[in-house]
């Protein structure tokens, strides 16, 4: 598809040590035809900028340094307010549009006003989809599910046992109205932005882009998937160094979340085993890459010895 000038889209893109992939990443945005390109560094100290400067010198791009670590959501509100577009792409540092993948999200954008906010078809470097593209909002019961891995009997009691994410269903055919996307690619209509608000900055990492698609929905904003709309994804590019900060921030993002929007139904006895077993599963979770860890640590030990 030839197009003759650039998309009144900007893209935002937060930053923070994202190595080789953030230069892919701002190149395919650019062959995209976005109208500019704003990256906004959480005082990365690898050589991402570095490798990006040296790559890139187009004027679309603008780089826009932090002092220090803000977390994904205030940093991708300094995006926001640094552009006047009529919509905004925030993407991922390590995911990278497919050929025409915006302008098909871009159409499906602006094919009826009620849509507010779009995402594509998030696959592995494999072409298989990726989980959390699509997904239904997490309920305490359906994370409760997934967490402890309960969501693989909804195949046989799928009303108690369901899951919240939708990767496993067939891929539908054309663009679906669903209940939440990944923030790892959301394209953003200025005016539904401007009517449900920026990102909600107490969220550090993780569980933000839940929010949204919960305040989008209840501002009655239609939220689309476009199957046709691919962007590959190198999920944990950017956080394979610090998976106990990663998980840690995962974890309060959720219960973030639920105290924001579920609390209130719940009574006090249910909500605090609500907490508990969030922070559980946060406890098995590190118990699991403690073990990990020292394992690789041992497997490095033998091979040096081996060698020597």
């Amino acid at each position: 598809m030839e197009q003759n000038s650039s998309l009144d889209c900007d893209v935002i893109i937060v930053n923070y040590n994202a190595g080789g992939v953030l230069t892919e990443c701002v190149n395919s945005a650019l062959a995209e035809q976005a109208r500019h390109v704003f990256v906004v560094d959480n005082d990365s100290h690898d050589a991402s900028l570095a490798n990006m400067m040296d790559s890139i010198s187009d004027i679309r791009v603008t780089l826009i340094q932090n002092g220090k670590n803000l977390g994904f959501a205030a940093a991708s509100n300094i995006g926001a307010r640094a552009s006047n577009a009529g919509a905004l792409l925030f993407i991922n540092p390590d995911s990278l549009l497919h050929e025409d993948s915006l302008y098909r999200m871009m159409d499906v954008l602006g094919s009826n006003p009620s849509i507010g906010m779009v995402g594509g078809f998030l696959c592995n470097t494999d072409g298989s989809e990726q989980p959390g593209g699509r997904r239904i909002l997490p309920t305490p019961r359906r994370a409760f599910m997934r967490a402890f891995g309960l969501s693989y009997f909804s195949k046989w009691l799928p009303s108690l046992f369901s899951d919240f994410l939708l990767h496993s269903e067939s891929l539908p055919p054309e663009p679906t109205s669903v209940e939440a996307i990944s923030g790892a690619c959301m394209l953003v209509k200025r005016e539904a932005l401007e009517d449900v608000g920026l990102w909600d900055e107490r969220y550090f990492l993780h569980c933000e882009d839940l929010d949204w698609c919960m305040r989008f929905r209840l501002r009655n904003w239609d939220i689309v998937f476009v199957p046709d709309a691919r962007v590959v994804h190198v999920k944990g590019a950017c956080s394979y160094s610090r998976p106990f900060f990663v998980e840690w921030h995962k974890h309060h993002g959720m219960l973030t979340f639920y105290n924001k929007f579920y609390r209130k139904q719940y009574h006090c006895s249910l909500w605090w085993l609500v907490v508990l077993g969030v922070w559980l599963r946060f406890g098995l979770v590190s118990i699991y890459l403690v073990v990990r860890l020292t394992l690789s640590q041992i497997n490095g030990l033998l091979r040096r010895s081996a060698r020597a």
